[in-house]
């Protein structure tokens, strides 16, 4: 699949940034099609196998929260997956979507780095509010209604503390008065930006024990000051 076939650039032209920055509690989108929906289909059909991941599981996270179990693979130029992934990898980091980025979040000063998560029954991830490092993150997300239902969960949930809580507590769904939940099965991405209280996370899993979570993350992080004068790729 040629490059620039990916990602639908006209329709990330079309949504409004400034829409985007006052969304409240925090800056947040959740778009279906922002890649194409061929493509879509050839990066699910190539998606890497848990065999090549690393487990994540029981790690201690600070503050007291729950521990976000999960399969990781983090992306590397060299790591030996399927052409699709690598073409789309290129597109991400290529001039369009990074000035698209760029624009979103108001700044240019950032690195990108790349993940696949696929999570199992019964884990989650609680509520938290992203390092300070991490300026934000563009989910993609891998499961259709032929490998997963709806009611076994899996959305990102946008959670609104009405600035009641500090990002090293740890306070359980319950304790939000108000919840969003993302739509994430099929060709659906979430983008959002990190604040003070951007809150998020992902209610336990219900799904059958053979069923796993799969989504491919963006990690959006900030530039320490000295690497703002390097060129970026």
């Amino acid at each position: 699949m040629a490059a620039g076939q990916y990602i639908d650039f006209d329709k990330l032209a079309s949504l409004d940034a400034g829409a985007f920055q006052g969304r409240s509690p925090y800056p947040w989108l959740n778009e279906e099609g922002l890649l194409h929906d061929d493509a879509f289909a050839a990066l699910r059909a190539a998606l890497p196998t848990t065999s090549c991941f690393e487990t994540r599981f029981g790690h201690e996270r600070k503050f007291g929260q729950q521990p976000h179990d999960r399969y990781s693979l983090e992306y590397r130029d060299d790591l030996d997956v399927a052409t699709p992934w690598k073409e789309f990898v290129a597109e991400l980091k290529g001039k369009r979507y990074r000035e698209w980025l760029a624009n979103m979040l108001g700044t240019r000063n950032f690195k990108l780095a790349f993940h696949w998560h696929y999570t199992p029954t019964g884990c989650s991830v609680s509520p938290h509010c992203d390092a300070k490092r991490k300026l934000g993150s563009h989910i993609f997300y891998f499961n259709t209604a032929t490998d997963w239902d709806a009611g076994w969960g899996g959305e990102t949930v946008i959670l609104d503390d009405g600035g009641r809580f500090s990002r090293r507590s740890n306070p359980a769904f319950s304790d939000f008065a108000n919840a969003t939940e993302s739509r994430s099965i099929g060709n659906y991405s979430l983008l959002f930006r990190r604040n003070g209280n951007s809150w998020h996370g992902v209610r336990p899993l219900t799904c059958p024990e053979e069923a796993l979570r799969k989504v491919f993350i963006v990690v959006i992080n900030r530039l320490h000051p000295v690497l703002r004068l390097l060129p970026q790729s």
